[in-house]
């Protein structure tokens, strides 16, 4: 009789405990997860940590609306601390252990390859933010940040027709996004005219500070009394002592025009800017875009995080990102990797400076190129805006590229070679 009573005891419990496991799985799956994968520490947190803030911004509002398909979100938020390896680690812990059902993350473009197989063995969806050398296409990434085409190309061309530089200072992070970008330019101009002694190539660690005989190097370049404009795509606190020492050389805008591709109102915002001004920066949105929706965010976001706070491009990038994946899940009646991917095609949005944005079959959006004068408050006057440009994955400007399209709806191919008509499926290193 004990025995028996034990038993049915033990049995007891075992239900319990099972109705507990189950009631929690069922608690789980009552929320829809985003997994948030920027560094909160490390070189890149001066950039990537509003990222996050963003991404928390965005999922109460849609919580505030009734969440999604009948369910809140939920923000899944990992450091990956500047370590690229760490950011495959916490995409796969995301994906395996958290069982996110989307990602928002990621701002160098080593820390994007570093997630590419995990999310590509996982058939993960990442959304990724910032603005990148282009020359990939995964089925599991929308890029919603520009391609060179829509920053470096027309930057360029400013400097070229608006300001007459003749000669090219490219200062670079030691990483795939500068050489790659640099790799097109140093093309591009050649095709243009530049003498390739007319193009000083440089690369620096991440978090270098010593920028002495880089600046001396650059004004060098000028001896002869031909133009000189630096294009940067110095990525991180870097930023902060290569502008202080061009500030110690007494060069201003006038002298040596710098046009950055990483430095935004956020970067800034920790700079006396009383000696950039005049230096630019090509984006795709800035805070001072006149638009009533840009008015309307900023309020928000002030709101969330504070006055002293600014919003800046990958911050739009995450805004039209995330509200076209909300829309597509809408359309798709589920999270599902592959029926969101579907739905995201032709998906259309209203970016922040008064056009719209349209998702395209290569995992591009359309996106207008503006180019900003630095202020001495830190915000960018707008010198000129283009309409919406289609985002290129391949470049037009290097033979081995220019013969590639990207269209994962037709296609369903990244990398189809349109002389050999044939797909070209590689992995993550494309």
């Amino acid at each position: 009789m004990k025995f028996t009573t034990k038993l049915r005891i033990a049995g007891a419990a075992a239900f319990i405990t099972t109705g507990i496991l189950t009631q929690t799985a069922y608690a789980q799956e009552e929320t829809i997860k985003v997994g948030v994968l920027h560094s909160l520490s490390g070189t890149m947190a001066i950039s990537e940590t509003t990222l996050k803030d963003t991404m928390l911004m965005l999922i109460e509002q849609q919580n505030a609306k009734g969440g999604l398909l009948g369910k809140q979100l939920e923000a899944v938020v990992v450091d990956p601390a500047s370590d690229w390896p760490l950011f495959a680690e916490k995409a796969r812990e995301l994906m395996t252990v958290q069982n996110v059902d989307v990602m928002f993350g990621c701002w160098t473009s080593v820390s994007r390859k570093s997630v590419l197989p995990v999310i590509e063995e996982l058939n993960g969806l990442l959304f990724y933010p910032v603005q990148y050398e282009g020359e990939e296409s995964s089925k599991n990434v929308f890029y919603t940040g520009a391609a060179p085409n829509q920053q470096a190309i027309p930057a360029t061309d400013y400097f070229l027709e608006e300001l007459g530089v003749e000669k090219f200072a490219l200062l670079g992070t030691d990483y795939v996004y500068p050489r790659t970008t640099n790799k097109i330019l140093e093309q591009y101009l050649k095709d243009k005219g530049i003498a390739e002694a007319d193009i000083f190539v440089n690369y620096t660690p991440f978090g270098h500070s010593d920028w002495s005989k880089i600046v001396a190097d650059v004004v060098a370049l000028g001896a002869d009394g031909k133009k000189v404009g630096v294009i940067s795509t110095i990525n991180g606190d870097a930023n902060i002592g290569f502008y202080k020492e061009l500030a110690a050389a007494g060069i201003s805008a006038d002298d040596i025009p710098v046009v950055a591709f990483s430095v935004g109102e956020e970067e800034l915002s920790g700079l006396d800017t009383t000696n950039l001004v005049g230096h630019l920066a090509a984006w795709n949105y800035f805070q001072s875009a006149d638009a009533p929706v840009n008015a309307e965010f900023i309020k928000e976001w002030k709101a969330f995080a504070g006055e002293e706070r600014v919003t800046n491009d990958p911050m739009e990038a995450h805004y039209i990102g995330f509200n076209m994946w909300v829309n597509a899940v809408e359309a798709a009646g589920t999270t599902d990797v592959d029926a969101v991917r579907t739905a995201m095609y032709g998906q259309k949005f209203p970016n922040l400076t008064g056009s719209e944005a349209e998702m395209l079959p290569n995992h591009h959006l359309t996106k207008p190129v503006l180019i900003g004068e630095i202020q001495e408050d830190g915000q960018f006057d707008i010198v000129s805006q283009t309409e919406p440009v289609p985002g290129d994955a391949w470049t037009d400007f290097l033979p081995e590229s220019a013969v590639l399209e990207s269209d994962w709806k037709e296609l369903a191919c990244g990398m189809y070679n349109t002389e050999t008509k044939t797909c070209v499926q590689l992995n993550s290193n494309y």
